[in-house]
């Protein structure tokens, strides 16, 4: 199952961005920001104008295997595309914030091109000042082409991350949940406590870990996902 019904996402903002004279718009997507271990990663895709792959969507609408099955057909397709990380140590020293930033800067400078305008997914501008033009739009990764298309680059990238890291903290089921809250990482936190790669300053660790000497600081912006 590649996709669950939805309306495809469009090139209509990258379209009004072009009209308007930014002639590489770059679309900007975050994913792991409510992980509770792993990296942070930021997505950016450039889109070729006048060519189109069957079925982009969101990467939350895709299934895991629909979105690995595409990500070869969607990175061959766009123009430029990257993806920056900021490392669980990275969040808890900078906080969830900066870290963000620092990612979305990392993809930016890998991108291989000089983005004039940005889409980004949203109501907070983590891009500025590295693209001059930034285009704030809530639930852009449904509606916005290139956003969704970067969203499944950064998606499927950091989940062959964790799925890697889980080869070495089995108990901690990363294959699976790839870092996220769920019952079972719950339970194997409580019971074995932090790996190497949990970020140790999420508040979650006051509530479910319960260790003394573990430092724990309330995040900005919080998300669970």
């Amino acid at each position: 199952m590649a996709a669950r019904r939805s309306k495809a996402p469009t090139r209509d903002i990258e379209r009004e961005l072009w009209q308007a004279g930014h002639e590489i718009v770059v679309g900007i997507d975050e994913v792991g920001r409510g992980s509770w271990a792993g990296p942070l990663m930021v997505g950016v895709a450039v889109l070729p104008r006048d060519r189109r792959v069957n079925g982009v969507r969101d990467s939350k609408m895709l299934t895991e295997a629909g979105r690995e099955q595409i990500f070869d057909r969607v990175a061959g397709w766009c123009d430029a595309w990257a993806v920056g990380a900021a490392s669980h140590v990275e969040c808890d020293e900078l906080g969830m914030a900066a870290a963000q930033k620092l990612a979305a800067k990392r993809a930016l400078d890998s991108l291989g091109v000089s983005a004039d305008a940005a889409v980004v997914d949203g109501k907070w501008n983590f891009v500025a000042p590295h693209v001059r033009h930034v285009e704030m739009r809530v639930k852009a990764d449904a509606i916005c082409l290139s956003v969704a298309a970067a969203s499944i680059l950064a998606k499927v990238t950091r989940d062959r991350i964790m799925r890697e890291q889980a080869v070495h903290y089995p108990q901690w089921h990363f294959d699976t949940n790839k870092g996220y809250p769920c019952p079972l990482h719950r339970t194997a936190l409580q019971g074995y406590g932090p790996s190497a790669i949990h970020r140790r300053t999420w508040v979650f660790m006051e509530n479910f870990v319960p260790w003394p000497g573990m430092r724990v600081v309330r995040p900005d912006q919080p998300t669970l996902f």
